[in-house]
């Protein structure tokens, strides 16, 4: 080929050999690889050498995990990916897609859901445990099995906590016992673990195998030995009864934990075991989250001193510094997100109905958006979007540059838990009563306590892709009139005109 055949390349005065003008060329962008192009012939083979455009393909963060004889013509690659990037921003602004609803059974009631990477991980009243793999559209849901034997007498214990990651899940029950299974083997634990009370926190790292939980003045660290068996790696006592706890990512050696527990935030480190992050008396910390090198809380302050009203505390974990006090708002900060954030930022939901992102290298907010009647209880974001939910049960998705709202979806409940990706969003809207008044849960008509049970939606935005069973019923029906009625469905798009 011609490629082949060229050993020096014009460069204005000069000739270059091949791989020296290719080394100057890796500096270059998109638009100016394609006005190079356009020069000559020689410069045109140069301008779209293969490593040029896969190098491109991996800085604009596409196809990270592939190697550059995967593809043929990188340039095609990288352009087929942009435009499906632009198709999936026009589905989430315009709800275009498919929302199915991961329900489980009837006369059971909803106490706790994660989820990780598009895998949905459910606790009930029950006892029961459940999966949903949103990536392959299964909604077959298996059960994992409970700790307790079928022969127990009397009903199992509620599910009170439930965390996944990419290889574990973890759920902890009512009566103090924590149950541990593996994704890769089997329906069976392979770990299990009892504390003598109930617990008020439960923290799985995001990678790898740790489980902190805490329970009454005690917080427990497990992990598998070398050789694969569960123990106790840390025990820490603490003076006040813990409310939130979270493992920071990315740690190599023994695992680092943050509690806080009312007005003191610990750091949890084995060579330090009561090392005090923050501590303000009377100032309850109200929400948490831990990045690999920082940790963000809201702090609750003296209501009656205005000059310093309620904020969001950022520190560094490495210093023990407090690098940022942001926000001034006269309701708690309900729940912050740090780990998702985009670099250098961090969204917050207040009791006050607002959602604020902040600049971590500034205090004030960059945006406020009035979003939710009853305060915002859970929050998302990535470069250019927002995803809140509401104490009312409103998920709300907002353009983050605009302020504006782009569409709403409510269900009874409050929504306890938001995650979303490049094509999809799970929600999960958890009742607070978890023994509905009124006739007994357990009776025959089951369909009377529907309202009270809770509910997980997931979103599929790459609608392409989608298989059809994955379509609302109402919208693969086939209508015999020339329009049909939505019934307020924004996603699935129904045969509104046939």
């Amino acid at each position: 080929s011609f490629q082949n055949e060229i050993n020096e390349v014009p460069f204005f005065d000069i000739q270059l050999p091949y791989e020296l003008a290719l080394k100057i060329f890796q500096y270059l962008g998109k638009t100016e690889l394609g006005r190079c192009a356009q020069v000559s012939r020689t410069w045109k083979v140069l301008a779209e050498d293969e490593v040029l455009w896969y190098r491109l393909c991996q800085q604009e963060g596409y196809l990270l995990d592939t190697s550059i004889s995967d593809y043929s013509c990188w340039k095609l690659a990288l352009k087929n990916c942009r435009a499906r990037e632009r198709t999936l921003k026009t589905n989430w602004k315009n709800r275009i897609g498919a929302v199915s609803q991961l329900r489980y059974e009837l006369g059971r009631v909803l106490c706790d859901v994660h989820s990780c990477d598009g895998v949905v991980i459910a606790g009930y009243t029950s006892g029961d445990v459940r999966l949903w793999d949103t990536r392959t559209w299964d909604y077959s849901a298996p059960i994992l099995e409970p700790m307790h034997s079928p022969g127990d007498a009397g009903p199992q214990p509620h599910v009170s906590f439930v965390k996944i990651n990419s290889s574990l899940a973890v759920a902890a029950y009512e009566d103090g016992t924590i149950s541990v299974w593996s994704l890769m083997v089997g329906r069976e634990p392979i770990h299990r673990y009892q504390h003598n009370q109930r617990l008020q926190a439960l923290g799985l790292g995001s990678e790898g195998a740790v489980v902190a939980t805490a329970s009454g003045f005690e917080v427990r660290v497990e992990s598998p030995n070398d050789r694969g068996f569960w123990q106790t790696t840390e025990t820490f006592e603490i003076q006040k009864l813990v409310n939130f706890l979270s493992l920071v990512p990315d740690v190599t050696g023994r695992p680092v934990t943050v509690a806080a527990a009312e007005d003191i935030v610990y750091l949890l480190k084995a060579e330090d075991p009561g090392k005090i992050l923050h501590s303000v008396y009377g100032q309850p910390v109200t929400c948490l989250d831990v990045s690999a090198r920082e940790a963000a809380f809201g702090v609750r302050t003296f209501g009656w001193l205005l000059n310093e009203p309620n904020q969001v505390l950022l520190y560094n974990l490495e210093t023990s510094q407090c690098l940022r006090k942001m926000g001034n708002s006269m309701g708690d900060f309900t729940c912050v997100n740090l780990r998702n954030s985009p670099p250098n930022m961090l969204v917050t939901g207040n009791k006050d109905r607002r959602v604020r992102v902040f600049d971590l290298r500034r205090s004030e907010s960059l945006c406020s958006l009035y979003a939710h009647q009853l305060g915002v209880s859970a929050v998302q974001m990535d470069d250019w979007k927002i995803v809140s939910g509401g104490e009312e049960g409103l998920v709300c998705v907002w353009d983050q540059r605009m302020g504006t709202k782009l569409w709403e979806m409510h269900a009874r409940h409050p929504v306890r838990h938001v995650w979303f990706n490049s094509h999809s969003l799970i929600t999960a809207n958890v009742p607070n009563e978890r023994n509905p008044q009124g006739p007994s849960i357990m009776d025959d008509d089951l369909t009377a306590h529907r309202k009270h049970q809770g509910i997980i939606y997931a979103y599929e935005f790459s609608a392409e892709q989608l298989p059809v069973e994955s379509v609302l019923p109402i919208c693969r029906s086939s209508y015999d009139e020339v329009t049909g009625y939505n019934y307020n469905i924004g996603l699935a798009v129904p045969y509104d005109n046939i």
